[in-house]
């Protein structure tokens, strides 16, 4: 089962970098997207050691970094009452 799941991701990471380098992405949107990315580990871990929100913790992995970075402050939200919901 796991070779299935290697394989499966080995090609899809294929497919996605055939397709980022086949398409003409406009000049910079990897040097913008990084920007995200880091801001966005930047404002999570501000806001876990801030104080802002007492009691919670927003842990600082791929995916929480990733939804803040692709949605912004709705993704902070988003991951707080995520972690809200399955904590209750």
């Amino acid at each position: 089962m796991k070779t299935f799941w290697l394989a499966l991701l080995v090609v899809s990471g294929v497919s996605l970098g055939y397709v980022l380098i086949r398409r003409k992405a406009p000049k910079g949107w990897l040097m913008r997207f990084g920007l995200h990315l880091v801001m966005a580990a930047l404002a999570l871990y501000a806001l876990n050691f801030s104080g802002w929100v007492n009691g919670w913790y927003v842990p600082l992995n791929p995916f929480t970094i990733g939804t803040v970075a692709v949605l912004g402050v709705p993704g902070v939200g988003l991951v707080l009452g995520l972690q809200w919901a399955l904590l209750v």
